[in-house]
């Protein structure tokens, strides 16, 4: 495992799937579940790693790739790429500092390198050079290090510990997969199992009182019509399609109507799916009676998220003020899967304080690592409803990596 040694650059099959079950090991746990850019990063040098490529991962390259940076952008003055690549390896340190650890293939991203290296065996991974955040953010050569070997070559009995230890990193992998699908199956069963076609329920408003139309041939001319148009906010269509196409997956037939022209009756015909809170009327009186339920001043100024266990704590809270000054805010959703006892039909909540919450609750409906977050805090198996409260961090108006804020079974 010295540096002397010339660098591994084929994996086998299985090699691959072991390093690759390792990595999602990593991800799913508390140190990079709730972070967006750390999992990519590792997953792209890990990806690139073992097909080869290693000789791509400079920090030029990572920032392109990884960050959408410009092909010309500063190294010198933007270390993000190497901020992130010591904040990786510190993460990864600490997990392998847990209980029941020491046994599994043990993966690094040595300082001065951006290639991760695989370890097997405890006499391999007490080689590892130890962690160096400073080193990180001085500078790093734009030449990769040398790619460890992942099998010692004179010892047969490791070679045959590897093999145990790769069987069983697969077969933990696909346990955790198959642990993820049950999650988000287990969410959406009420809804896709129902015979019934789903409503959607979305926010609507009244935007135009005046159409304008373009000629067929001469599309540079508009005609205007006297007409009065509702619309859909555009930003509440990243979670309708998110949405949308969970139910067309599953073969699952809908409609899709506004706030406004919803009637009870249609609540009543099957399942539905409700979005937007305070734009949709039916959201406000559905979860009004709910442990999380929205609530406002009379200005409506201050937007929050009640909690009625505890009514006299404010911890989910919207400043509208600070919403336009700064574009800079922590904005708050509901997720909510129950059945209506008005209506007797499963139903679907997701909605956001702001429109930023509405996409957080959109990428929550289709992530199974974090309805697996929601599943583990199932205090019973008979609880059939749950609500969720979610948070993102909004910057310039673009919402972050979605956070379980609370969940409450019944």
């Amino acid at each position: 495992m010295s540096s002397s040694t010339s660098p591994r650059e084929t994996f086998s099959h299985e090699e691959k799937l072991a390093a690759e079950a390792q990595v999602e090991r990593l991800l799913a746990t508390q140190f990079f579940n709730h972070s967006r850019r750390f999992p990519s990063f590792l997953r792209y040098v890990v990806e690139q790693t073992l097909a080869g490529n290693s000789e791509n991962l400079k920090e030029r390259t990572l920032g392109i790739e990884i960050f959408g940076k410009s092909a010309d952008y500063d190294t010198a003055n933007d270390p993000i790429v190497r901020v992130t690549a010591a904040e990786i390896r510190k993460r990864i340190a600490q997990y392998y500092q847990q209980p029941g650890h020491a046994s599994e293939l043990r993966l690094s991203l040595p300082p001065g390198s951006y290639i991760p290296q695989f370890y097997f065996s405890p006499a391999e991974a007490a080689l590892e050079p130890e962690t160096g955040i400073e080193a990180d953010i001085r500078g790093l050569p734009e030449q990769p290090t040398q790619i460890k070997p992942l099998y010692s070559r004179w010892t047969l009995w490791i070679g045959a510990a590897t093999g145990v230890l790769a069987l069983a990193a697969v077969l933990s992998f696909l346990a955790w997969r198959q642990q993820k699908q049950a999650a988000s199956s287990e969410f959406w069963g009420p809804i896709l199992r129902s015979n019934e076609p789903v409503l959607f329920c979305v926010a609507d408003q009244p935007q135009y009182t005046a159409l304008a139309l373009r000629d067929a041939d001469q599309p540079a001319n508009q005609v205007v019509l006297n007409e009065k148009v509702t619309a859909v906010i555009i930003d509440d269509l990243s979670t309708i399609t998110k949405v949308a196409g969970v139910l067309q997956s599953g073969g699952k037939r809908y409609t899709v109507r506004g706030e406004g022209t919803t009637s009870l009756t249609d609540l009543r015909n099957g399942p539905s799916i409700l979005l937007g809170a305070f734009d949709n009327a039916w959201t406000l009186r559905m979860l009004h009676p709910l442990r999380y339920h929205f609530a406002n001043n009379a200005t409506m100024t201050i937007f929050s998220i009640v909690d009625s266990a505890s009514p006299q704590k404010s911890r989910w809270v919207v400043d509208r003020a600070q919403q336009i000054a700064t574009g800079i805010y922590m904005d708050y959703a509901i997720v909510a899967r129950f059945t209506d006892p008005t209506t007797g039909k499963p139903t679907l909540i997701a909605a956001g304080i702001g429109r930023g919450g509405t996409n957080a609750a959109g990428e929550f409906l289709t992530n199974p690592d974090l309805m697996q977050i929601v599943r583990n805090q199932k205090p019973s198996p008979s609880m059939k409803n749950v609500e969720v409260v979610l948070s993102t961090q909004i910057i310039g108006g673009e919402p972050g990596t979605p956070r379980v804020e609370g969940v409450y079974f019944w």
